[in-house]
């Protein structure tokens, strides 16, 4: 649809104590097609304009009582809706008084007498000013109205975001349990409304149990929607769909090795999805009577364990993220957890943390961290974590997600 043409500029007021000088104005002002209003003085020009604004004003100089540079004054000072266009008329020619009516908000002068064709090319000057105006009024309008209903689905997809969050953390369905041997908390942040990060565990067996952490690449919808279908890969609520166990003839459940879960994974990705992302994994299945971990790393962060002694040790060798490359190789490691050490995996979250300058906070940074916060236990363990964080990152708002797992290993001190 074709935008409406800009209104014509009609309305004219003639502004005169002579009334014969208003009659020859308003006369050639007629004959050009224009409506005139005529008033004899400033404050009836007032009256006229607060009830009946003209486009155009034609305003005499110096006229009894209030002068034409007074009424200009209180012109600029009404309320209106459009521009008004103000032409003062006067016999006067030095710079200086010329430059107080430009001052005060004249936008045009002409010389009186006033030659009839001078006039009119200054109301057409006057028109084109108006009628640009106008048209950048209604542009800006229609900028506006644009705005409004941007903000409108901007409030919609905000609402539906705050919802996605609910859903997306309601994935981690517990944030503590304790078991005879251990305890196990989840922390799950993420930096947006949604996020790319995901924690987990579920009964893997007899006294072992499946732990993973997740970091789907890029923030957003795209990044949370692909943790969400990584999530029932690793159900503790259908062991029949978790990849990470299997079924032997009695119907019990066993832990698979977490080298060739996360290969078939790899492998499902590539042929199945069809999608840029990628994500890092961390896998590892725990013998909670022996204490052994057995690990592979999928271009997660190196998981650190804090010893009894007070010790911090990382271990793993990086690996490759899951969706990159349909051949990769996954290894497998191990980890042997004595009463009283703690394991602690995390996302890139806390390691590439930037504080106020730039610099990342790095492992010997988290060594700290983790240092500090060791007379704490569980949930309250992690929370300290995070304030640290947000001290070091100088803000309360982190730029990626930021998630972890804390085992903390009691062994037959448990029982």
């Amino acid at each position: 649809m074709k935008d409406a043409e800009p209104e014509i500029v009609r309305k004219v007021l003639v502004v005169d104590d002579s009334r014969l000088q208003r009659r020859i104005l308003s006369a050639q002002l007629r004959r050009w097609g224009y409506e005139v209003l005529e008033a004899a003085s400033g404050d009836e020009a007032l009256s006229i304009c607060s009830h009946d604004p003209p486009d155009i004003v034609l305003s005499d100089w110096m006229m009894p009582g209030m002068s034409g540079l007074d009424f200009c004054r209180q012109f600029r000072a009404l309320d209106r809706e459009t521009y008004g266009y103000f032409i003062l008329l006067t016999s006067k020619s030095e710079k200086g008084e010329v430059a107080r009516g430009l001052d005060v908000g004249a936008d045009d002068f002409l010389s009186k007498p006033v030659n009839g064709s001078e006039l009119r090319a200054r109301i057409h000057a006057g028109e084109r000013i108006l009628s640009m105006e106008r048209e950048l009024t209604r542009k800006n309008r229609m900028v506006t109205e644009a705005f409004e209903e941007i903000r409108k689905l901007y409030d919609t997809i905000d609402r539906d975001l705050v919802e996605a969050r609910k859903l997306q953390l309601s994935l981690v369905r517990e944030r503590h349990r304790s078991f005879p041997q251990a305890d196990i908390s989840l922390l799950l942040r993420p930096s947006g409304h949604v996020g790319g990060d995901l924690v987990g565990f579920f009964p893997a067996g007899r006294g072992k149990l499946g732990i993973y952490a997740i970091d789907v690449s890029g923030h957003g919808i795209t990044s949370a929607l692909m943790t969400a279908r990584l999530a029932s890969s690793f159900s503790a609520i259908a062991p029949d769909q978790n990849l990470a166990l299997t079924q032997n003839e009695n119907g019990e459940y066993a832990p698979r090795p977490p080298s060739e879960v996360i290969a078939d994974l790899n492998r499902q990705v590539l042929q199945e999805l069809n999608t840029e992302n990628y994500f890092t994994l961390l896998l590892a299945i725990a013998d909670l009577d022996t204490g052994t971990v057995t690990l592979t790393q999928a271009g997660h962060p190196n998981p650190a364990v804090l010893r009894r002694s007070g010790e911090v040790e990382y271990f793993g060798s990086g690996g490759f993220p899951v969706g990159l490359i349909e051949e990769a190789q996954y290894d497998e490691f191990e980890i042997a957890l004595e009463p009283g050490d703690r394991l602690f995996l995390m996302s890139d979250g806390f390691t590439e943390c930037e504080d106020e300058s730039g610099a990342q906070l790095g492992g010997e940074g988290l060594s700290k961290m983790l240092l500090k916060c060791r007379d704490l236990r569980g949930e309250a363990f992690l929370e300290a974590l995070v304030w640290d964080l947000q001290e070091h990152a100088g803000s309360q708002d982190f730029g990626d997600d930021v998630s972890a797992i804390l085992m903390e290993y009691r062994g037959d001190q448990g029982r």
